[in-house]
Parts: structure tokens; sequence; C-alpha cells
């Protein structure tokens, strides 16, 4: 018997195709129904009022769009240098600083109420939706039941819808007011249904918390959830610092922290060269995006308040990297090796598979390259002499093929 989520999946897939003008296939309505129905009364148990659940769900249908977006597998992914520059751009730094200033006073206000310097809260704001210019075109009832019926990750995305309707439910937005990103994120700073529920504040005092129609609430939100996370406001985000030749490339990407005078001691200084700053009991961690060959960071305990808003590595040097500009630091101007693409989804398991292939643990074939991965990557590179920074390139995944070829 086919798997629950395959079901899902096969008939969402069908819907998907039917959608964008492939052959025809059936439509995913029944099955989509039934589980609609079992979710409906499952919110009705808990609590969201019938004329919500009316209003939300009656003739909701999957969306085709999302689907493909969830599913879809890029075949090139940005480099860190794309990223960067599309994320720090001349441009968006000229229009944080403009309204940095337009909106100082309000920023002052939640520093003083959150401990959040205003830099940051713009720097995210514009990464988020470029300072509130896009928030979003998907239907957020519709995304999050999407990708709840899908069942790839049916528990998060499930509980998401639930947020939502609760959101609804308790007055903080109207339900034609929720359009956000194809996985829910919502307003100025995109906060998924969770997240918002969790830590969306009422800082103008109107009674709703509304992070589409009030940059109060939208920042002050923006605060109160990076000091959740364990900001401190008398630090900043980390710098960008030199290593020494034979510096042990096993302490990057690696999550270790250690106090910054341990860094000192290693020879690790500024970018330019001048001494860290040893401040009390401070800690950072190395971290290397495009591993030795790239810039290395010096990630503070604000470094790991962004990633526990964004994950990515790269988003939280962004955000830092933006941050300093706003207040007028220079622009990076780090040299720029050759290094070659990303690699892909694909690349990257079968370098799993070969690695376990040769006895290296990569874990789980997933095509993500999760700390058991680089784990695997750094044992494989010090068997070859090569600086053992974890960062998958082509030439090792070539390598790797002659390695396990006839194996």
């Amino acid at each position: 018997m086919m798997p629950r989520n395959r079901l899902r999946f096969t008939a969402l897939l069908g819907f998907a195709l039917a959608w964008l003008g492939a052959a025809p296939a059936a439509s995913a309505s029944p099955e989509f129904d039934r589980w609609l129905q079992a979710f409906r009364a499952d919110a009705r148990a808990a609590g969201v009022s019938e004329a919500t659940l009316a209003a939300a769900l009656d003739g909701l249908a999957p969306s085709a769009r999302v689907i493909e977006l969830d599913t879809a597998q890029p075949e090139f992914l940005s480099t860190f240098w794309q990223y960067y520059d599309r994320a720090v751009s001349p441009s968006r730094v000229d229009r944080g600083r403009e309204l940095m200033a337009r909106h100082a006073g309000l920023l002052s206000e939640i520093e003083a109420a959150y401990g959040v310097q205003p830099r940051f809260i713009v720097a995210l704001w514009g990464l988020e939706t470029n300072f509130g210019g896009f928030m979003g075109s998907f239907p957020v009832i519709e995304a999050t039941a999407t990708l709840a019926y899908e069942g790839r990750r049916e528990a998060l995305f499930r509980a998401q819808l639930l947020d939502a309707l609760y959101l609804a439910d308790q007055g903080d937005l109207r339900l034609e007011q929720m359009i956000g990103s194809w996985a829910g994120g919502m307003g100025h700073v995109q906060f998924i249904p969770s997240t918002y529920r969790a830590y969306a504040v009422d800082f103008d005092g109107d009674g709703r918390r509304d992070l589409y129609g009030s940059l109060a609430d939208a920042f002050a939100s923006a605060a109160h959830f990076l000091s959740q996370l364990g900001w401190r406001g008398d630090e900043t985000w980390g710098r960008q610092v030199r290593v020494p030749s034979g510096f042990d490339w096993r302490l990057a990407n690696s999550g270790t922290r250690l106090p910054l005078a341990d860094w000192a001691a290693m020879g690790v200084t500024r970018w330019n060269g001048r001494p860290l700053p040893v401040i009390g009991d401070m800690q950072g961690r190395i971290v290397a995006p495009l591993g030795h060959r790239g810039p290395v960071f010096l990630g503070y305990g604000n470094y790991d308040a962004i990633l526990g808003w964004n994950r990515s590595s790269f988003y939280a040097i962004a955000v830092g990297s933006l941050a300093d500009q706003l207040v007028g630091a220079p622009p990076r101007t780090a040299p720029r090796p050759e290094i070659g693409p990303r690699l892909n989804a694909r690349q990257v398991a079968e370098m799993q598979e070969r690695l376990n292939r040769l006895g290296y643990d990569a874990g789980r074939v997933d095509g993500r390259t999760g700390s058991r991965t680089r784990a695997a990557l750094r044992a494989y590179q010090a068997a070859l002499n090569q600086p053992p920074d974890g960062y998958a390139t082509e030439a090792l995944l070539t390598q790797l093929r002659r390695d396990t070829a006839g194996r």
C-alpha cells in the first residue's frame, strides 16, 4: 500500500501538473477535502471559532505554485558573494540609512524597551522585505494548508496553519490581510504564524499586533524576538578577521565557541591586522562561509541570535554587515578568489554517498551539508593533507569519484 504522504504528494503533483498545463490529471480535491475536514475538527476542538473556520477554510484548495516552490530543486545555488552583493547592495545601504534617520525616534524607544540597536532592526527589515517593499504574494492560509497536507513537513505546517487561524480569530489580523511568503512569512519582518503568535507585540497600543500596517509593532516585535533569542545590546554581531598561517581549520564552522582572548592567543586578528578587542568574557565562533580560501568571520553571541532567526550563515553575515554599513562601516573589499559554484543538493547527496562508501560517516544521504557531513568532509580532507575546513567543492567531489571508482 502506498504511504499516506506519498499519496498526498502524488495527488498534489498531478494537481500541479494539470494547473501548469501538462497532461490531464485527476483532481486532488477529494483527498484534500478529507484532510481539511479532519483538520477543521481538530482546529474546532482547539478553540478556533466556527466563524473563522468557515471564512478561512470553506472552498480552500491546495496551491500548485506552493508545491512547485517547495519541491523544486534549483540547479545552481547562490555563492556567498552573489548572495552578499544582493543583500548588502549600495542602494540598500543608502535606503537603510535614510529610513533609520527617518524613524530614529521610534527606533530609540524600541532600543530602550528591548535592548536591540536600531541598525540591526533596520538591517533585518531590509533583508526580509526590502524595507516593506515586498511582503509576499501568497495567501498564508492556503500556503500553510498546502504544505501541511503535502506531508513532507506536516507537523510543522499543521501547527503554522492552526496558529494563523488563531491570529485571525483573536483579532490580530484580518484573513484578507494575511498575504505573505510561500512558506507563511508575514508582514514587514516576515514572521511565520507561530513566531507571530509568540513574539509579536502591540507597541503602538491600538489593541492589535499588526506587523503589516504598523512599523511600531513590526520593529518592536523584531526586537522582542531577538531579545528572547539572547541578544546583547552592549555588543556587536561579530567582525571579519584574519587567521594565521597554520590555523586549525577544524575549529571553523564547527560551532566551537571560545573566549576572544583564546582566539587572539592563536593569532586571530581583525581583518586589517590590528589586535582583536578582548572584552570581558565575550566568546565567538569562527565562520568561513567559503572554506579556507574565502573570507573569515568571528561571530559573537549576537551572531547566534541572528541564526536563531534564520539558520543561514550567509543571512547572519549579511545582516551584520548591512547593520555595520548603516552606521558608516566601509563596504567589504576582501579578495574574492575563484572557488567555483556552490554544490547543489544532488551533488551533496552524491558526496555523502561516496563518503559513506569510503567509511567516513556522513549520515543520511539527504543532500544537505549538516554537521555530520561536514565532520566526514573534514576527516576526508585531513586524509588528503588538505585544510580540513569541511567545505564541499566540485574538486573534492571529483576526488571522491576517483577514490570510490570500482567500490
